[in-house]
């Protein structure tokens, strides 16, 4: 089993940005001591609980900070920006840290409309419908392929680099998940969005996958939502901080910090809010290591796949720490999947 972290850098109630994003650090640094396969970063604007907002920053930091775990975007949200930007990003990340770089890329705005808008360089610079062919210009960058009769074709993504970037398009619903088929492109899958008809997404990336010159065959890993802890009680409990974050957000409101457990023991919650809690917590992965390692190799077995990643999220950064220290010893980590090379 390939198992890696999903890092949102959340900021915990009475926390600073700075402190998550410490955290985040640390964190990468003790994943790539347990044999954590990969270490991605979330890309989110204008939030007052996720602290990361330029993911390609952050782990350029990380890469000094590790030695051997793959370091990637997950994702960097492609709308927002060039692909040629994008690709020179990557391209400076590989020269950082050779060999061990993954390139997520996402087509959500990462934020509301009114971020999405301040942060493109002018009204509907890059819509929607132009994410496919901004994915296959950031790939043609990347491995120096435009034809010849191509207005790019002069163009170098710089620094030069022999190896390129592992791409992965994230996706939580048919749309991105056709879009990698029909490009040929490995298939990130957000299990812990939707939590519904993922399956079968992933069947028909797999049914539909056309070869491309940079893959030949399907590739897929998924994202999930896992927490645990030395006793089933505290995973629980610890379970509830993205549980009611995720309730605020469906009622509209916006919290300040993730909220710990002893604050959310006194809130007041509604009949259908303690409802809401209770099916997030039959959806959710939590418990003992042994229970928590069980629910993820079925899941990776309902997928058909042993690439998962796993988000947690807390408010204190510690226990954060050791869930994924135990999960790591449960599933007793080698590193493996961390040396990949894809050249130009």
């Amino acid at each position: 089993m390939k198992l890696s972290i999903l890092d949102q850098s959340p900021i915990g109630v009475g926390k600073t940005p700075h402190e998550a994003i410490q955290a985040t650090l640390d964190l990468a640094e003790a994943a790539d001591k347990w044999g954590y396969t990969r270490y991605w970063l979330a890309e989110h604007h204008s939030s007052g609980t996720l602290a990361d907002a330029s993911p390609e920053i952050l782990l350029a930091a990380m890469s000094s900070r590790t030695k051997n775990i793959r370091i990637g975007s997950g994702g960097v949200m492609l709308s927002h920006y060039s692909s040629l930007k994008v690709a020179e990003v990557f391209r400076m990340l590989e020269a950082l840290a050779p060999g061990r770089v993954d390139m997520g890329l996402g087509r959500a705005p990462g934020s509301d409309q009114v971020a999405s808008f301040a942060l493109q360089p002018g009204p509907n610079s890059y819509p929607i419908e132009k994410y496919p062919q901004q994915v296959f210009d950031v790939m043609r960058y990347l491995t120096e392929t435009f034809p010849d009769d191509h207005p790019f074709r002069h163009l170098k993504a710089m620094p030069s680099a022999s190896n390129w970037a592992v791409p992965w398009l994230l996706s939580s619903s048919m749309g991105s998940a056709s879009i990698a088929a029909r490009l040929g492109l490995p298939l990130s899958f957000a299990h812990f969005i939707t939590q519904g008809g993922g399956p079968d997404n992933v069947k028909w990336y797999r049914d539909n996958f056309e070869p491309s010159e940079w893959f030949d065959k399907p590739r897929v890993n998924i994202g999930i939502s896992a927490i645990t802890a030395d006793t089933a009680e505290r995973a629980h409990d610890l379970a509830l901080c993205r549980h009611v974050m995720r309730l605020m957000r469906n009622k509209g409101q916006e919290m300040k910090g993730v909220p710990s457990v002893d604050e959310i023991k006194a809130m007041n919650f509604t009949g259908a809010d303690a409802e809401f809690l209770e099916q997030q917590r039959e959806k959710s992965v939590e418990g003992d290591p042994d229970t928590v390692k069980a629910k993820i190799e079925d899941l990776a077995e309902e997928y058909e796949t042993d690439d998962v990643i796993v988000l947690t999220i807390t408010s204190d950064y510690a226990e954060r720490q050791r869930s994924y220290e135990l999960l790591a010893a449960a599933f007793a980590l080698s590193g493996e999947g961390r040396i990949e090379n894809a050249s130009v």
